[in-house]
């Protein structure tokens, strides 16, 4: 398997924390949507990362989708997600909640890294990262337990990407519950194999 994309991604690094902790091999391919965009297309037609090609061939594409096919490729036994019931509702709604808080601090982050300066919207970044600071306060209210499962790699994940790219939404003590569990997660060989000090730009590199 050939697993597409650069681990400042929280989407790629959810994928390659997942490969990991399940035990299956992977080359990493480290384009940057950005420096390879057009190589990238050749991937994946939405030009986009994670994309993970089989070693049939076939690529599959989105993170959602992947993570699913991992679950089936190793079985319910081994799946990260429970199958059914009040422990896959519980599940879904924290990957949810650390999805969303993703897909909120990325836009955020691209209105202000990436747009020009006067054409930078400051009540969108704003609403932005009140929606990611609140999936941060609900997950932060969640009772973590030691059982690693795709909703405390998502969560990490999305810890990892504001510690790397907006530190001060996390300031010590402010998410305590958050705190512990990362200071577990973080500590995981998975996760330490993923880790990145920057965050991949055009035309430079914002340092994490």
């Amino acid at each position: 398997m050939i697993l597409v994309g650069q681990y400042d991604s929280p989407y790629v690094r959810r994928v390659a924390v997942t490969l990991r902790a399940l035990g299956l091999a992977y080359e990493h391919d480290r384009r940057s949507v950005f420096a390879d965009f057009d190589s990238m297309r050749q991937t994946n037609p939405l030009g986009r990362i994670p994309s993970l090609v089989l070693d049939s061939g076939e690529v599959l594409i989105d993170s959602n989708a992947i993570l699913d096919w991992i679950d089936e490729f190793v079985g319910p036994e081994r799946a990260l997600t429970p199958r059914s019931g009040l422990e896959r509702r519980r599940a879904l709604k924290r990957i949810a909640l650390a999805s969303g808080g993703i897909d909120k601090l990325g836009a955020a982050n691209y209105e202000r890294l990436l747009r020009p300066g006067p054409l930078r919207w400051p009540d969108w970044i704003a609403r932005c990262v009140a929606q990611a600071t609140g999936a941060l306060e609900a997950l932060d209210g969640e009772s973590w337990d030691d059982h690693f499962d795709q909703a405390q790699i998502t969560t990490g994940c999305l810890i990892g990407y504001v510690e790397l790219t907006a530190p001060e939404l996390m300031p010590a003590g402010r998410f305590a519950s958050l705190d512990r569990l990362w200071q577990r997660l973080g500590a995981r060989p998975e996760f330490v194999a993923t880790r990145t000090e920057t965050y991949a730009l055009p035309g430079g590199r914002l340092g994490g």
